[in-house]
C-alpha cells in the first residue's frame, strides 16, 4: 500500500522492525537502576496463527508497556508461547496427518518438538509485525527445558507439602481427547435432545422416570424419590426393575429428587453428572461403569458403540418394546470441552489433583488484594471461586506434555521422587528402585496439565533473567474468558509457593466480535488480522484496538480500520507541512497570545491523556489525543498560524514555529504507544536531528509546559474557535471558497476579549476588516 508523498506503510514497518531489533530499543536491562515495571505476558497458544482477538488484546497490553517505558521504567516484557497442551497436539496431528494414540509416546513427542521448531518463527513473527514491543530475547516455551524443570520442581514442592494428591475418582472426562479435564475447561453449549419418560417397574407398579441419557440405563445403580412426594412414598426401600437391562435397583428417599421436575423420580447412574457422583458416594452404591475412555460402551450388544449411536439404538429398542411412556424434544445446556466441543462424561480415572476447595476463602481474599481493571471483573473471579465443586485436576492422559515427575512402587505403594538435579525428567524413560522396599518402580505415565505449567509464567519468565524480577509483578493483561483458568490458577500458585499475590494490577480485555458474536473459524465469521495488517497497516489495526474499552466486547468494522489509516496519513502530512514551513527554535520565545492559549489547551491534553494511560484507560487516552489532533491541532491551530508562518514578523514566526514543533512532538509522543510505526517515521525524519534519543519510544513522556495560565484562557480559546466555526459555516452556506475575503462583524465584548488575537482571527477567516456589532459575515 503506497500513500501519496512516499508514505509506503509496509516499507516503513519493515524498516523500523529491523531498526528496533538491531538497536535493542525494547531490551530489558537487568543491570539498570531504573524502577522495574514487569508484565506477565500471556503466552499465546500455538494452535495456528494469530487471530484478531490476539491482535487487539496484545496491542492493548503493548500500549501500556510503551507508555511505561516512556515514563522512565525498565520494562520487563518477555514473550512466551504455550505449546505443550491439547491445542498444540491437535494442530500437529492435523498438520502431519497422524493420531497421537497410534504412535508411541517417544515418537509423538519427537514429532511435536520437531514441528514446533518449524512453525514457531512464523507464528511469533505475527506479533513482531503488529509492533508488540516485547523483549523477544527473553523468550520461553511452556515445553522447553527450563520451563519443564520449573514446572516439575514446583509440582514436587506442592506434592511434598501435601497439596497434591493422586486418586481414583470419577472426574470430568473428554472422550474425544481421551483425557481428564478441569472444571475451568468446561463451556456451556445449547443442544437439542429428547427428554424421554421410561417405564420402570416396581412390584407390578409403573414407575415413570424421565431422562436425556437413555444410553446410561445399563449404568443405573439406584432410583431416588423425594421423601415428601406422596406419589411414591410407599415405594421407598423397595426395588425397581431397569427397562431393557432387566435388573433391579433400590428405591431411595432423597431430597435431590425434584417433585416438580419431570416425573419427580431420579435415575442415579455411574456416572451421568456430578450429582450422580455425589449420590453414589453418599449411599455407598456399587458403580456400574459401562463407558470406556474412547467414548464407547462396554455392555452387552451395545459394546463398541459410540455414545450417540448407542443412544439411538437403545431408544429404538425401548420404543419397539413399548417401554417409552412419553417423549418430547427439548433444548438444554450441555457441558462441552472448550478445546474440541465434545460433551463431557464422568469416568473414574486415576489422576493428580491440587487442593483448592479448602482454600476458597483465602483465594478470594488474595483476589481482593489485586487491583482489577475494570473493577467489576473481580466479581467474575469471586463467583468462579465460590462455585468451585472439585479440586484442580492437574494431570492428563496424553502423550505430549511435561511428565509428572514421580515413580510408583506397585509392591508397597511408595511414591519415589527424583533429585532436583535430575530435572527435567521423564520417569517413563528412566528406571528407579523403590527407596523403601528395593523393588523396581514404575514411572508415572501422565503429563502435567498445561494450566498447571502456565500458572507459573511469572516464575518461568523471571528465571530467564536470573530471578531479577520478583513477585508481585506490576501487571497481568489477559482476556475475560480465562479469569477462571489463567488468572485463578496463577493466584493459586503464587499463594502456595510465594505466599504473595502474583501481580499488583490485572487488566481484562474483551472479545472482538462480529454482529455481537465472538469470532471463530467454526462460525465462519473470523477476520484475519494478517490480511487487515497488509490492507490497512499494522498501525491502523492497533488504532482500532485502542477504540475498545477495557473488558468490553466490540464489533470490528472496516470503518474503524479506515479511520486508523486516515489518521496515519493525516499525521504524516501534518508533520511534513510543519517542517517544510518552519525553523527549529531551541528556546521558548515570547509567545503570541494565540500560541500561548493553544499551548494551554495542549497542557490540558497532556494532563488528561497521562491520567487515562496511568489508569490503564488507553481508549480514553487515545480518544483525547485523537480529538485534539483533529479538532484543535489540524482543523484550527494549523489554519490559524499559517498566516504568521508565511508572512509574520520574525518574532511572530518564532512563536508559531516553537508552538508547532512542541505540539507536534507532544502529539507524536502521545500516539507513539498506539501507532508506533508512523510515529517513529515522523520522529526519525523530522525530530531526530534535534533530539538526543535514538527512538521516539525511548523519549520521555510529555510533561506540562511551563507557560503562564490565566483564569479566562478557556473562554478566550473557545470564543476564537467559535467565531472561526461560524465564519466557515457562513461561507459554506453561501457556497463560497474558504479563502473568500470578508468583512467580519463581532460583538464589542468579543472584540475586546480577543484583542491580542485579532490579526490571527483576520488571517484565518480571510477578514479584510473586523468591526464591532452584532455577529455578521459580509462578503466583499
Amino acid at each position: 500500500m503506497t500513500e501519496k508523498k512516499g508514505l509506503d506503510i509496509k516499507e516503513i514497518e519493515k524498516k523500523w522492525l529491523s531498526y528496533w531489533e538491531k538497536e535493542k530499543i525494547y531490551q530489558f536491562n537487568k543491570n539498570s537502576k531504573k524502577k522495574i515495571y514487569s508484565i506477565d505476558t500471556p503466552p499465546p497458544t500455538v494452535s495456528g496463527k494469530m487471530h484478531i482477538g490476539h491482535a487487539f488484546s496484545y496491542s492493548q497490553e503493548d500500549f501500556i508497556a510503551r507508555f511505561k517505558r516512556m515514563n522512565g521504567f525498565n520494562v520487563f516484557y518477555p514473550f512466551g508461547t504455550d505449546d505443550n497442551g491439547l491445542p498444540t497436539e491437535r494442530l500437529i496431528e492435523k498438520l502431519k496427518g497422524v493420531k497421537s494414540k497410534e504412535m508411541s509416546r517417544e515418537e509423538f513427542i519427537e514429532l511435536c518438538l520437531k514441528t514446533l521448531k518449524e512453525i514457531l518463527p512464523t507464528f511469533i513473527q505475527d506479533w513482531k509485525n503488529l509492533g508488540v514491543s516485547c523483549d523477544y530475547n527473553i523468550y520461553y516455551s511452556t515445553i522447553d527445558d527450563s520451563t519443564r524443570k520449573i514446572s516439575q520442581e514446583y509440582f514436587l514442592e506442592l506434592l511434598k507439602k501435601g497439596l497434591v494428591y493422586s486418586a481414583d475418582f470419577p472426574t470430568l472426562y473428554c472422550p474425544e481427547c481421551q483425557t481428564p479435564i478441569a472444571q475451568a475447561e468446561l463451556e456451556d453449549k445449547e443442544k437439542n435432545t429428547y427428554f424421554t419418560t421410561l417405564k420402570f417397574i416396581s412390584e407390578n407398579n409403573v414407575l415413570p422416570i424421565a431422562t436425556t441419557r437413555p444410553e446410561l440405563l445399563g449404568a443405573c445403580v439406584g432410583v431416588f424419590v423425594n421423601p415428601k412426594d406422596n406419589r411414591y412414598k410407599d415405594l421407598v426401600g423397595k426395588k425397581a426393575r431397569v427397562p431393557l437391562f432387566n435388573y433391579e435397583v433400590l428405591i431411595i428417599a432423597d431430597e435431590s429428587a425434584n417433585i416438580d421436575k419431570g416425573t419427580g423420580v431420579l435415575m442415579v447412574c455411574s456416572y451421568g453428572d456430578k450429582y450422580d457422583v455425589d449420590a453414589i458416594k453418599r449411599y455407598g452404591l456399587e458403580p456400574k461403569v459401562i463407558l470406556e475412555r474412547d467414548g464407547k460402551l462396554n455392555i452387552g450388544k451395545y459394546k463398541g458403540m459410540k455414545i450417540l449411536d448407542a443412544r439411538k439404538e437403545i431408544l429404538k429398542e425401548l420404543k419397539e418394546r413399548n417401554l417409552i411412556l412419553d417423549q418430547k424434544q427439548i433444548s438444554h445446556t450441555a457441558n462441552v470441552h472448550d478445546k474440541c466441543g465434545t460433551e463431557i462424561e464422568f469416568l473414574p480415572v486415576n489422576q493428580w489433583f491440587i487442593k483448592i476447595l479448602d482454600q476458597k476463602k483465602k483465594l478470594i481474599e488474595r483476589g481482593k488484594e489485586i487491583r482489577w481493571h475494570p473493577e467489576f471483573m473481580f466479581k467474575r473471579y469471586k463467583n468462579w471461586v465460590d462455585g468451585l465443586d472439585w479440586d484442580w485436576s492437574a494431570s492428563r492422559n496424553r502423550h505430549f506434555g511435561i511428565p509428572v515427575p514421580v515413580w510408583h512402587c506397585e509392591k508397597c505403594d511408595e511414591i519415589i521422587f527424583p533429585d532436583k538435579k535430575e530435572l527435567p525428567v521423564d520417569p517413563v524413560q528412566i528406571k528407579k528402585k523403590c527407596v523403601k522396599c528395593g523393588e523396581e518402580a514404575k514411572g508415572d505415565e501422565q503429563v502435567i496439565d498445561t494450566w498447571v505449567t502456565s500458572s507459573l509464567t511469572p516464575l518461568i519468565a523471571s528465571a530467564l533473567v536470573g530471578g531479577k524480577v520478583k513477585l508481585p509483578y506490576s501487571l497481568r493483561p489477559q482476556a475475560h474468558d480465562i479469569i477462571r483458568t489463567w488468572a485463578f490458577y496463577t493466584i493459586v500458585r503464587a499463594h502456595y509457593h510465594e505466599n504473595k499475590i502474583p501481580w499488583k494490577d490485572i487488566v481484562i480485555s474483551g472479545f472482538v466480535t462480529k454482529e455481537g458474536e465472538k469470532m471463530s473459524k467454526s462460525k465462519g465469521n473470523a477476520i484475519s488480522p494478517q490480511e487487515k495488517m497488509v490492507e490497512y497497516g499494522s498501525d491502523a489495526v492497533r488504532y482500532a484496538a485502542a477504540s475498545q474499552g477495557l473488558g468490553q466486547d466490540v464489533d470490528l468494522l472496516d470503518k474503524d480500520l479506515v479511520a486508523g489509516k486516515k489518521f496515519v496519513t493525516k499525521i504524516w502530512n501534518a508533520a511534513n507541512f510543519v517542517f517544510m514551513n518552519s525553523e527549529h527554535q531551541k528556546k521558548m520565545p515570547e509567545l503570541c497570545e494565540t500560541d500561548r492559549l493553544f499551548l494551554v489547551q495542549l497542557n490540558k491534553l497532556i494532563e488528561n491523556a497521562t491520567k487515562a494511560f496511568g489508569d490503564y484507560n488507553y481508549s480514553k487516552a487515545k480518544q483525547e489525543v485523537d480529538r485534539f489532533f483533529w479538532q484543535t491541532f489540524t482543523d484550527n491551530y494549523l489554519e490559524i498560524v499559517k498566516g504568521r508562518v508565511y508572512n509574520g514578523s520574525k518574532e511572530e514566526k518564532a512563536s508559531a514555529f516553537y508552538s508547532l514543533y512542541l505540539s507536534l512532538l507532544t502529539i507524536t509522543k502521545m500516539m507513539a504507544p498506539i501507532v508506533p510505526f508512523i510515529t517513529e517515521e515522523i520522529y526519525q525524519n523530522h525530530f531526530r536531528k534535534f533530539e538526543k534519543e535514538k527512538s521516539i519510544h525511548l523519549m520521555e513522556w510529555p510533561s506540562r509546559i511551563g507557560i503562564k495560565e490565566l483564569k479566562n484562557d478557556e473562554s478566550k480559546w473557545k470564543k476564537m474557535v467559535e467565531i472561526i466555526g461560524k465564519v466557515r459555516q457562513a461561507k459554506s452556506d453561501e457556497k463560497k471558497s474558504m479563502k473568500a475575503e470578508i468583512i467580519l462583524i463581532i460583538t464589542k465584548d468579543d472584540k475586546k476579549e480577543l484583542n491580542e488575537m485579532l490579526n490571527d482571527l483576520a488571517s484565518v477567516t480571510g477578514a479584510k476588516e473586523i468591526k464591532e456589532g452584532k455577529f455578521c459575515v459580509e462578503f466583499v
